[in-house]
């Protein structure tokens, strides 16, 4: 429920790639009903179906198709960080010490229990992460880094910077 505040995405999946072999093929009606998906994922199906174009069986058909093929894989709700709170932003850059995969599954494990990280990106090259992290302030920022991140499995580095401002926050994709 807590991530479903910070407007994240809930997962339908694991979060693994796609299997669009579940889908025969994507065609202008599956971007379609993407695209009003993202403006209002809240849509009733029967609103749906019509904004679309389509009979109200054949766009159920075709969503739980794209939800299968984890083509859409959630639904949530965009929240306003300072209306419950969270003013502070930051972007943290991690420099792992080394890159096995027992060592970086224990690094990504331990990440999925500090709530305050809400988008944890893993990058080619160094630094090895970004994760985006919200909190109430900057010393609550400060206790997290200092207590938290700074003792995450097989950290070598951290780098913040802080968020001035949002410009472009869940944006829809291009379809």
């Amino acid at each position: 429920m807590l991530s479903a505040m910070r407007g994240e995405v809930l997962p339908l999946s694991t979060g693994e790639i796609p299997d669009l072999s579940k889908i025969s093929r994507m065609d202008d009606l599956d971007r379609k009903i993407l695209a009003e998906l993202q403006q209002d994922g809240r849509i009733s199906i029967t609103d749906l179906a019509e904004r679309v174009g389509l009979s109200l069986s054949p766009c159920h058909r075709r969503l739980r198709a794209l939800e299968e093929a984890g083509v859409v894989s959630g639904y949530g709700a965009n929240i306003n960080l300072a209306a419950v709170g969270l003013n502070f932003s930051a972007i943290v850059f991690v420099t792992m010490r080394e890159g096995s995969s027992d060592r970086v599954s224990a690094f990504e494990a331990a990440l999925r229990d500090i709530p305050e990280v809400v988008q944890a990106q893993r990058l080619f090259g160094d630094p090895d992460y970004m994760l985006h992290v919200v909190t109430q302030d900057l010393p609550a920022f400060q206790a997290l880094y200092d207590r938290v991140l700074s003792a995450l499995p097989s950290v070598l580095r951290l780098r913040s910077t802080l968020v001035m401002k949002n410009v472009l926050r869940n944006r829809p994709v291009p379809l």
